[in-house]
């Protein structure tokens, strides 16, 4: 007799007190991710999460009652998962939902924010902090106050497009004035906007200034990471946009020593896709896997600062790695991802290469798999001595060692401008395992 497995829907209303195979998380948070906040679950360890998730940037950046950014999926606590442990989470599938979206490079508008425009949006006319919006007509000037009626979006797009996709989702083609403006009138629908979701679409702004651009689609999560230690605005959850929260003018301002508590969530690297296998650090108890920003396709860098983010549904399934005391993300990418010096070599390279290693004395040669360790920093400067470092805490090595690894056998690849990195580089099987990672390099390349 077959078992089936025990599905629930986390509501507002209930929250599973016993440990679940499979939870279906479809409600979202403000924009802030506070550990002093109950979390869904527990999820099993070696369960699953299926998650609905909503546009990010864009949206969440024209509704200032979103003090975060972004709007991402309340956290799910994994059973057995404790500070110190960490959490691999396997990304099963990514399917987008949306029909079409928009986006482009944004510009702030003075006065309608105190300090920080993603988390402290203030109405320009009634004063009120983090205000209740709404829709009213299409275009730039359609976001407005509900109390006044006054303009209250922080930002505007400076240059932007709005793109559709085939029903596949396979690739996208961005539209002109009259499409746009036509798909704006129903933008929640060409969204496909979550119930659950308060943000005002982008897609209601009808930007149009690239037409018939076409673009292929990759998806993966812009955010999937674990809950921080102390309460960080979602899309802050990382060393660069942290930056902005130290000695800030408004309620979410932290010291520079404070940093040290995110968990660099919110990465932005195009390899957290299906396939990929993410380890997050476990910095408070139950861990709180929370996700969103799914982008539909980004370049490396997300250099215009945006992309285009879409809503989606995703399967994660998770395993709770014990004692492994990471403080950020390790990342075993699929192989089509890895940098070509960074690719397990083939049976016919390792005989040659032992070949030339007995002509010369040298009796065995190293075996070796991929790894990505994630840096974040105030800059691509700062991302990249941040993980060097992680990465010699991690295997027990000099960074002097690691440099010259992701020189010979590797990369240093950029997620986000300006702060975020992978160090990918081929790592010794030993040191892997000594770090109970092997299994997992193993099960993710034929090494």
């Amino acid at each position: 007799m077959t078992t089936q497995p025990n599905l629930r829907q986390a509501t507002d209303k209930e929250q599973a007190t016993e440990a679940c195979q499979s939870l279906h998380v479809n409600q979202f948070t403000d924009g802030v991710l506070d550990p002093a906040q109950p979390m869904l679950g527990p999820v099993s360890d070696g369960g699953e999460i299926v998650a609905t998730t909503a546009p990010g940037c864009w949206g969440p950046m024209l509704t200032p009652c979103l003090r975060g950014g972004h709007e991402v999926t309340i956290p799910v606590a994994v059973a057995g998962a404790e500070i110190g442990d960490a959490i691999a989470i396997r990304i099963k599938e990514i399917k987008v939902t949306s029909l079409a979206t928009a986006s482009g490079t944004d510009a702030m508008i003075d006065g309608r924010f105190d300090g920080d425009p993603f988390v402290a949006g203030r109405c320009p006319q009634c004063g009120t902090l983090n205000p209740k919006t709404r829709i009213d007509g299409i275009g730039q000037t359609a976001v407005h106050c509900k109390n006044c009626n006054a303009e209250a979006a922080p930002f505007k797009i400076s240059n932007g497009y709005t793109i559709a996709f085939d029903e596949q989702r396979g690739v996208g083609v961005t539209l002109d004035q009259e499409a746009a403006e036509n798909i704006a009138r129903d933008a929640n629908h060409y969204a496909a906007m979550p119930e659950n979701s308060v943000q005002n679409s982008v897609l209601a702004l009808a930007p149009h200034d690239l037409v018939g651009m076409l673009a292929r689609l990759r998806p993966f999560l812009g955010q999937l990471g674990t809950t921080p230690a102390i309460a960080l605005p979602d899309s802050h959850n990382a060393g660069d946009f942290g930056q902005f929260l130290i000695g800030a003018p408004h309620e979410m301002a932290i010291t520079e020593e404070q940093l040290v508590h995110r968990t660099d969530g919110h990465m932005d690297i195009d390899a957290v896709r299906a396939g990929a296998i993410l380890i997050c650090p476990v910095k408070v108890p139950g861990g709180g896997i929370y996700l969103g920003d799914m982008h539909a396709l980004q370049g490396d860098g997300e250099i215009a600062g945006h992309t285009c983010d879409v809503a989606g549904i995703t399967t994660l399934q998770v395993n709770v790695l014990k004692g492994l005391n990471i403080d950020g993300p390790l990342l075993f990418p699929v192989p089509d991802d890895l940098p070509y010096l960074a690719k397990p070599f083939s049976s016919d390279e390792r005989t040659r290469a032992l070949a030339i290693a007995q002509s010369h004395g040298v009796k065995e040669i190293e075996q070796t798999a991929p790894i990505s360790v994630i840096g974040t920093g105030r800059d691509l400067n700062a991302a990249t001595d941040n993980g060097l470092e992680r990465a010699a805490t991690l295997l027990d090595m000099s960074v002097l060692e690691v440099r010259n690894r992701a020189t010979i056998n590797g990369a240093i690849e950029i997620g986000r401008h300006p702060g975020v990195v992978q160090v990918t580089f081929l790592a010794p099987l030993e040191c892997l395992e000594r770090r109970g990672l092997l299994e997992l390099a193993q099960e993710q390349y034929t090494i």
